[in-house]
C-alpha cells in the first residue's frame, strides 16, 4: 500500500495509504490526472453500491463511517448493471480499510476496486476532511503518489497548478459516459421482466440505478430504457405509457436538449423523476436549479412529505436543488428536507406530474420511500392529485 496524496484545490493536503487501482505517479499529471469533486457520505454501509452509482461519476466520495469493507464485495450490490463504466465513482476515501476473512462468495473491497481500476486511499482523517468540506464546500482535488513518503514543495504547487486548470463539477456533461447508447426494452434486472405489465416507461437514462429498474419490475411495470440523448420524437415513437427520468451525475443545466424533450413530452405523456431527473423536470417547468454548499449525499436524510405530514428517513446523492422560489404557480412541493428546508420533490397541480430529490429504491428502513413507486405508477396511469 504506496504512500498517497490528496490534495484540494485550495492546498489542503492529506496523506494515506493507496489501494485498489495504484493513483497516477507525480509525473503522470499533465496526461493523465486523477481528480474529481470531493463529496462526503454519511451511510454506515452500501460502499459498492455507491462506487458503483453512475449518480457519483465524477466525484471522489469520503465515507465518514471509520471503518469500510467489511463484508465485501458480490455482484449482486452493483448499480451500474447497464451502465457503460462498470465502477463510476473517480475515487474512494475511507479512514480505515478491513482486511479480515469474507464469506467465501464475496472478494475484498481492495480486490474489488483492483479488478474495477478504481482508486482509494486509507489512512485519511476523514473527521477532519468532512469538517472541512461542510466549511469551505465540495470542491476538486487530485490523488497521486510519488513514490516517496512526503510532497516536495514544488511537486505540490505543480499539483495546485494543474488541478487549477480542472473543470468544475458544473463545467463537466457526465452523462455520456453512464448512459445507454441504444433503447433497451425489458433491460434484464435482479427482478423478472414482467410478462404482462400494467403499464410501460419511457426510461431515459441519465445514468440509471439498478434497483430504480428493479422495483418498477416488482410492480408489473414494463421499461424501455433510452438514451440521455433522445429526442421527444424518439421518445414518443417507442408509444410508451409515460415519461420517466431518472437519476444521473452533474449539474442539470448542462443538459439543454434534456430538458427541451421533457419540455414537450410532458404535454403528451404523464411525466415522473428521481433526483437529476427531479432537477431536469424542474427546469421544464420554468423552475430553476442552484448548486448547494456540500449537498446531501447518505442515508439518513429526514425528508417531509407536505401532503400528509408524515416524515420518514430518506437516501440521498446530489448536489443541486430545486429553487423553491423559481417554482411556477402550478407546482406544489411535495417533499421539503426536514434539516434545511430544501425541495424534495415536486406535485402538478394541473397535470400527472411529480418528482422527488430522493431515492425511493434506496430506503434505509429499507422500505420507507418504496411507496413512491406505487404513487408513480398512478401518476403514470392518469392521477393528477
Amino acid at each position: 500500500m504506496e504512500t498517497t496524496f490528496l490534495i484540494l484545490e485550495d492546498g489542503t493536503t492529506f496523506t494515506g495509504k493507496g489501494f485498489g487501482k495504484r493513483a497516477p505517479l507525480y509525473t503522470e499529471l499533465d496526461t493523465q490526472p486523477l481528480f474529481g469533486e470531493v463529496v462526503f457520505n454519511t451511510s454506515m454501509c452500501g460502499y459498492q453500491q455507491i462506487l458503483t452509482d453512475p449518480s457519483y461519476h465524477g466525484q471522489m466520495v469520503v465515507m465518514t463511517s471509520p471503518h469500510i469493507g467489511n463484508y465485501g464485495c458480490e455482484p449482486l450490490f452493483s448499480e451500474s448493471t447497464h451502465c457503460p463504466i462498470a465502477v463510476p465513482s473517480s475515487a474512494l476515501i475511507i479512514r480505515s480499510l478491513y482486511e479480515g476473512p469474507l464469506p467465501l462468495e464475496r472478494v475484498s473491497l481492495d480486490a474489488f476496486m483492483k479488478e474495477s481500476g478504481v482508486c482509494g486511499i486509507s489512512g485519511v482523517d476523514t473527521r477532519a476532511l468532512t469538517l472541512h468540506l461542510r466549511e469551505k464546500g465540495s470542491c476538486n482535488a487530485l490523488l497521486l503518489c510519488n513514490g516517496h513518503t512526503s510532497l516536495t514543495m514544488s511537486e505540490k504547487t505543480q499539483a495546485l497548478k494543474t488541478l487549477s486548470s480542472l473543470p468544475s463539477i458544473s463545467e463537466r456533461n457526465l452523462i455520456e459516459g453512464v448512459s445507454v447508447r441504444a433503447p433497451l426494452v425489458d433491460p434484464p434486472s435482479s427482478v423478472p421482466t414482467p410478462t404482462s405489465p400494467i403499464i410501460r416507461f419511457a426510461l431515459v437514462d441519465f445514468g440509471i440505478k439498478s434497483s430504480i429498474i428493479a422495483e418498477l419490475y416488482k410492480r408489473n411495470a414494463a421499461v424501455t430504457l433510452l438514451p440521455s440523448s433522445s429526442t421527444s420524437e424518439e421518445v414518443l415513437s417507442h408509444n410508451c405509457d409515460a415519461l420517466f427520468l431518472s437519476n444521473g451525475p452533474g449539474d442539470p443545466m448542462m443538459l439543454p436538449e434534456a430538458v427541451a424533450m421533457t419540455k414537450t413530452v410532458m404535454e403528451s405523456l404523464p411525466t415522473v423523476g428521481i433526483c437529476l431527473g427531479h432537477q431536469i423536470l424542474t427546469l421544464a417547468l420554468g423552475g430553476k436549479t442552484a448548486k448547494m454548499k456540500f449537498g446531501h449525499h447518505g442515508a439518513n436524510h429526514p425528508v417531509r412529505d407536505l401532503f400528509s405530514g408524515r416524515t420518514f428517513v430518506t437516501s440521498q446523492n446530489h448536489g443541486y436543488m430545486s429553487e423553491a422560489s423559481s417554482l411556477p404557480s402550478c407546482v406544489l412541493p411535495w417533499f421539503i428536507n426536514a434539516n434545511d428546508q430544501s425541495i424534495e420533490g415536486l406535485w402538478h397541480k394541473e397535470k400527472p406530474i411529480a418528482s422527488v430529490q430522493f431515492h425511493p429504491e434506496a430506503s434505509p428502513g429499507p422500505h420507507d420511500g418504496s411507496w413512491i413507486f406505487d404513487r408513480f405508477i398512478s401518476i403514470a396511469q392518469g392521477e393528477k392529485s
